[in-house]
């Protein structure tokens, strides 16, 4: 139970994360706006990981965190694109899916999943993408291939950093090495940016909103992670990919946005699923 509250904390900074995006024009840039939330983030963590900083840590925990940085970092590039063009109801849902990869992970690793824990993995994720695709009222891009192609990349890539960043934490440390992680995102997008000759210097008048996703992303990562230590630290990684259902809910409480009854019905089942989890 503790852990899929964990997972749920992250899903909320995660969710007022993106119901914060929509106020970042679209003039920022991926690559400026991936950069700014990783800095901003860096600027919390690493002073965190070197008060924290364990000399017990090993090469292999490093290696680890280092790794789920640049899966990150491709997957943060990745998830912003995505976004950029291709609609909501595309490609959310496939984002969105990423904690069966989690779930099939912790099968090949030797975690006893039971039928009642697959079938409510599986009704989380028909649940949020149902809530984030019907939300969603843009037309279809031509482009839809390259969207999903990019969807494919960015969910992957969080099952990764997951992944990996529980590994890495499952004997303590999580502190230590969230500035590692985080560190080596922000520099896999600035090689990638550098490479491709991206802008990555955001509008100063966004700055304050930018700092803000950036606390936010810092601490949700880190919430999750930190679930390594916990008893399945997957089911973490399923109730933080709810931040997509978050942001739909926060957007008709702040900003009246309509929500029908079947997508109301969605949450409520989304929930009582992860609920049925901690059975």
């Amino acid at each position: 139970m503790i852990t899929l509250s964990v997972g749920l904390i992250a899903a909320l900074a995660w969710g007022i994360h993106d119901f914060c995006v929509r106020q970042v024009s679209q003039s920022t840039g991926i690559f400026a706006s991936v950069f700014a939330v990783l800095f901003f983030g860096c600027l919390i963590t690493l002073p965190i990981s070197g008060f924290a900083w364990d000399t017990a840590l090993g090469a292999r925990e490093f290696s680890l965190s280092v790794a789920g940085g640049i899966s990150y970092g491709i997957g943060a590039l990745a998830l912003y694109k995505a976004f950029s063009i291709g609609p909501i109801r595309l490609v959310a849902p496939i984002i969105g899916a990423y904690p069966i990869l989690s779930i099939a992970w912790a099968v090949f690793q030797g975690q006893p999943i039971t039928p009642l824990q697959w079938i409510a993995t599986f009704l989380v994720v028909l649940g949020v993408g149902y809530v984030a695709a019907s939300s969603d009222q843009d037309p279809l891009v031509s482009n839809q291939r390259e969207a999903v192609l990019w969807s494919l990349l960015a969910g992957p890539g969080f099952a990764v950093t997951f992944a990996l960043g529980q590994a890495a934490s499952a004997n303590g440390g999580e502190l230590a090495l969230i500035g590692p992680t985080r560190f080596v995102a922000l520099l896999t997008v600035v090689i990638i940016g550098l490479a491709l000759r991206a802008p990555l210097w955001p509008k100063l008048g966004q700055f304050h909103i930018l700092a803000l996703m950036g606390v936010l992303d810092a601490f949700a990562l880190g919430v999750v992670i930190s679930a390594g230590r916990m008893n399945n630290p997957e089911f973490a990684s399923v109730s933080a990919s709810t931040f997509g259902l978050i942001t739909v809910v926060l957007a008709a409480i702040f900003l009246k946005e309509r929500m029908s009854m079947l997508q109301w019905f969605a949450v409520f089942l989304v929930f009582g699923s992860i609920a049925t989890l901690a059975l």
